[in-house]
């Protein structure tokens, strides 16, 4: 297959198989034509020579940013269950037929909506509605959002429904374009572990190295107009690609000692009677060579040096008993911490909890309602937010924009940091006021990160980067002398250049002092900890109950008392009370087992990518706790009274 978008070539001669199961990761540098490749399998563009072919059953969904200009006033719920199109055809029948029954009573109608109802059923069409709920859930939706209407919500949160009502469709195969520019941590982490399990066909184009290790068996690089396929996920074709490109190298330098030994024959020889046949059909052998091209892994390269213009004291910023709310929305309640110099900090967590206000905050840019920020000595801050671009000017030219930021670099300093940030040749002379959005945040990004700032701000710096320029920007900030906080949803770009992690929990910020690997290793470690602790818990119960019976024996004095007469119905009351006891005991034993059995499961992550096991568990566990609640409450019954009986 060859495609031509205009004068420009996208692909040359590619042949492509996409097999049932596959997860693809669809990577090359930016403006390499990843998204176009898409449209054209999805078939909205043909190509110029060859075919894409695909089964009359076959069914492919489509995520994409172009899906934003879609807007209705029916709820978010209403626009996800708008996958299950059959079902919901079935119960608008379901709705006419039970209206014409009221009104008269008719044999085949009966039939037909007797029909509808079983259909229904075996479509599962009585549980989509939680189903739709369950997947906007596990996407960042509350419970109070699912009412409210499409329209409301912001372009990430709209891409959000419509990625959910994508996935409860279920197609054969899901085209996938930067899915996670629009997720957060949970979200995304959710998102993997259901595409993990999912049962048609995925191709993903991401800038997500992290996430692209967990999610694909497969790359597919559109490089130099060519397709090259790679078996194995990011990490791997990292390494099989500079193996590949090693190897042609040694062909190619092989085969030029070949080439230069024959020609040196031909030349010594050719002119000579006696060897000049030879020298001709060395000639004519050489000619008909497949020549090897040389080959060089062709990428753009950043060479930057921060330079930091003042050296701040030991401490940037000071938060004390910070306190931000929006209306009854409580952001921080008592907000404590410190930046210290050196300090490269990520603030994770979900998105509405309050990350980008925080940084606002800390970079003096947002009122808070109690408390105080105090700014230290010498800082000389450079906030990067996508949304904060006036400070452009819209008449200047890109190189221009960067030589009016007075950070003392040459031209062609800048052009080489303008090339990280996918700015080539002539692109550098467009008008700032002809750039896309995300053109414009990445010459804001260039401009923050080319500063003699010692404090640097940055939120989602890596959205409009390709994963190139991602590595690129982590090696650029590892030098940065300064101090640093950002938030990212980018797990590798925060592995890589965090060395705290900050996280908003119950209206205070949580510092973790480490690397986010780290602080992923402790989460699971506090999530294990805290499964093991249930089953000590049960059987605290019962220990308790021990001492107390010993306490009490110990504080009664014991008296010689006359011999006196079994009562022979008291003792079978207090036996029949001991065999109660002892089975309550066992049924509190059992119930405790089986509750810290089912955390131990619900603590594996890997249990959250098949759905149904998940939702089984979950429900298993729901009804382990009622059953240890229960026994532990008959067995102190139970124990109480047999004490009352020996007492």
């Amino acid at each position: 297959m060859t495609f031509e978008f205009g004068a420009r070539t996208i692909v040359e001669g590619a042949t492509w198989h996409l097999n049932p199961g596959e997860r693809i990761g669809l990577i090359g540098y930016n403006g390499t034509g990843k998204s176009t490749l898409l449209k054209v399998l999805v078939g909205q563009y043909s190509p110029s020579v060859g075919s894409v072919e695909k089964s009359r059953d076959t069914t492919i969904g489509y995520l994409h940013q172009d899906l934003l200009s879609f807007d209705t006033n029916s709820s978010i719920t209403e626009v996800a269950m708008e996958a299950f199109e059959k079902v919901m055809a079935l119960q608008r029948e379901q709705h006419e037929l039970e209206k014409l029954l009221e009104t008269k009573e008719d044999e085949k109608l009966l039939n037909r909506y007797m029909d509808v109802l079983h259909e229904i059923e075996i479509n599962d069409g009585f549980d989509i509605q939680y189903k739709a709920e369950e997947v906007l859930h596990g996407l960042g939706f509350t419970d109070a959002d699912l009412g409210k209407p499409y329209k409301q919500f912001s372009g990430g949160w709209r891409m959000r429904v419509l990625l959910a009502k994508m996935i409860l469709q279920s197609p054969d195969v899901l085209l996938l374009d930067e899915p996670t520019n629009h997720l957060d941590l949970p979200s995304i982490e959710w998102l993997e572990r259901y595409l993990i399990n999912y049962k048609g066909s995925v191709v993903i184009v991401s800038h997500d190295k992290f996430f692209l290790d967990r999610m694909v068996n497969r790359i597919v690089e559109l490089y130099q107009k060519q397709l090259h396929m790679y078996i194995g996920n990011y990490s791997y074709y990292e390494q099989e690609k500079a193996i590949r490109i090693e190897m042609q190298k040694r062909a190619f330098e092989n085969q030029q000692d070949y080439i230069r030994q024959q020609e040196r024959f031909i030349e010594r020889f050719k002119a000579k009677a006696s060897k000049a046949a030879a020298a001709q059909s060395v000639q004519k052998l050489l000619d008909k060579v497949d020549r090897i091209e040389d080959t060089n892994l062709e990428r753009p390269n950043m060479r930057i040096n921060f330079s930091v213009g003042k050296e701040p004291g030991k401490v940037l910023v000071n938060l004390k008993n910070i306190k931000k709310s929006f209306g009854d929305l409580h952001i921080l309640t008592n907000g404590n911490a410190e930046i210290e110099r050196g300090d490269k900090i990520a603030l994770i967590g979900a998105n509405g909890k309050g990350k980008s206000t925080l940084l606002r905050i800390v970079g003096g840019n947002e009122p808070f309602n109690g408390g105080e920020r105090e700014w230290g000595h010498n800082v000389v801050e450079s906030f990067y937010a996508q949304h904060q671009l006036e400070s452009l000017t819209m008449t200047n030219t890109v190189i221009d924009e960067m030589n009016g930021s007075g950070a003392g670099k040459t031209e062609l300093e800048y052009r080489s940091l303008l090339g990280a940030f996918l700015f080539s040749g002539d692109d550098v002379e467009k008008k700032i006021k002809i750039l896309s959005g995300g053109e414009k945040a990445r010459v804001a990004l260039a401009k923050t990160i080319v500063s003699k700032a010692n404090f640097l701000i940055l939120d989602e710096p890596t959205n409009h980067l390709d994963i190139h320029s991602v590595e690129l920007l982590v090696q650029s900030l590892n030098k940065y002398e300064g101090t640093m906080i950002l938030v990212s949803h980018d797990r590798y770009f925060i592995s890589k250049a965090a060395n705290k992690i900050w996280e908003i929990v119950d209206g205070e910020i949580k510092e973790f002092k480490g690397t986010y690997g780290e602080y992923v290793e402790w989460k699971e470690r506090m999530a294990n900890l805290q499964a093991t602790s249930i089953k000590e818990q049960g059987s605290a119960v019962k220990e308790q109950a021990l001492k107390n019976k010993e306490q009490a024996a110990k504080a009664t004095p014991v008296a010689t008392v006359p011999r006196v007469e079994i009562n022979k119905d008291a003792q079978k009351e207090y036996q029949k009370q001991k065999k109660l006891f002892e089975k309550t005991e066992a049924d509190m034993n059992a119930a405790s087992d089986r509750k810290a059995k089912l955390e131990g499961q619900l603590a594996d992550p890997d249990i959250y990518g098949d759905r149904n096991r998940f939702l089984k568990i979950e429900q298993e566990h729901v009804a382990a706790n009622k059953d240890f609640a229960a026994a532990q409450k008959f067995y102190e019954e139970a124990f109480e009274k047999m004490m009352e009986m020996e007492g």
